[in-house]
């Protein structure tokens, strides 16, 4: 396991992320407290420009504790960095990308995402990235901004394509539940997928995957701030969910392949309340996170391979 002393010092070398979050806040703040008069909106233009960024390789310890977090086989995977973790080193580029948007960012939730794993993406090696905003769906309920993050190395051109989907809820808390509650009747588990695993979900993970992944925001560690949100407690972060959901597919359906996969794309449906203890559950193309069939789903995903599953 990794320790809380192992987690803090990789905590310290989340600059980029926290510094962005920073920013972005701060002028959400400004843009807030000015007459509207003197604050000029741009207009977005779809798809934005895209915008680009080299990145240090990933740090071998961070990639170590983080296998050990996510209950990854290490093995499988050795030499190269796990697709998921993309949020560590694309948000501050993605959260460039976004920052013209016109609506309070600082309630914005990770909707969901898309990953196409082209090849492995080796680790050791410097990171070129290439964000922009794809598209937007906005009514009166909420803003839903689609992004898109590609990664490459030299010896890896385009070995990722991601797209990450962040919701921005227009409405107090209790709306945020009332929208909640419908989600529960909208995604189940369905009674005949198989269960291919279990993840135990302590009180403080959201902590610890904020140290590993540099998103600090309140509601995934500061009980007080979730609850004002409108969560009831912390929740864990959708990307950690489905970062333990992947390694028990990888494990447990490809027989520990860590590449497998060619292509997942999930959506959080629901958010984890910690702690929680929650079953990975399974059919051919198809995965989910719940409690039991028949349950509310917190994630819902399709998925394709390289091989035939077993």
């Amino acid at each position: 396991m990794t320790t809380p002393l192992e987690l803090w010092s990789h905590a310290l070398r989340q600059g980029p992320t926290v510094s962005a979050m920073g920013r972005l806040a701060l002028r959400q703040a400004l843009a807030g407290a000015l007459p509207d008069a003197l604050t000029r909106r741009p207009v977005l233009t779809l798809p934005g420009p895209a915008r680009t960024e080299i990145v240090p390789p990933r740090d071998p310890e961070l990639l170590r504790s983080y296998a050990r977090w996510c209950r990854s086989d290490a093995a499988s995977a050795r030499g190269t960095v796990p697709p998921h973790l993309f949020p560590q080193w694309g948000f501050p580029l993605m959260m460039r990308a976004l920052a013209d948007a016109p609506w309070p960012l600082a309630r914005a939730v990770n909707a969901g995402c898309r990953i196409e794993m082209n090849r492995p993406l080796p680790a050791g090696e410097p990171m070129t990235l290439q964000a922009r905003l794809l598209r937007v769906d906005d009514d009166e309920r909420r803003a839903v901004a689609t992004l898109e993050l590609r990664t490459s190395t030299a010896s890896a051109p385009d070995a990722l394509r991601c797209e990450l989907s962040v919701l921005v809820p227009k409405g107090g808390s209790a709306q945020v539940g009332q929208r909640r509650r419908a989600s529960d009747t909208k995604h189940l588990v369905p009674t005949n997928a198989q269960e291919i695993g279990y993840m135990k979900i302590g009180p403080d993970a959201g902590l610890e995957f904020a140290c590993l992944t540099g998103d600090f925001n309140p509601v995934h560690w500061v009980a007080p701030w979730a609850r004002a949100a409108g969560f009831g407690g912390p929740i864990l972060h959708g990307f950690g969910t489905l970062a333990r959901a992947l390694e028990r597919l990888n494990r447990n359906v490809f027989a520990g392949d860590a590449h497998a996969l060619s292509s997942v794309e999930v959506r959080f449906t629901r958010p984890v309340r910690l702690p929680a203890r929650l079953g990975v559950w399974y059919a051919p193309g198809e995965l989910w996170v719940g409690e039991a069939p028949g349950a509310p789903a917190h994630l819902v995903g399709t998925w394709t391979a390289r091989s035939q599953t077993p």
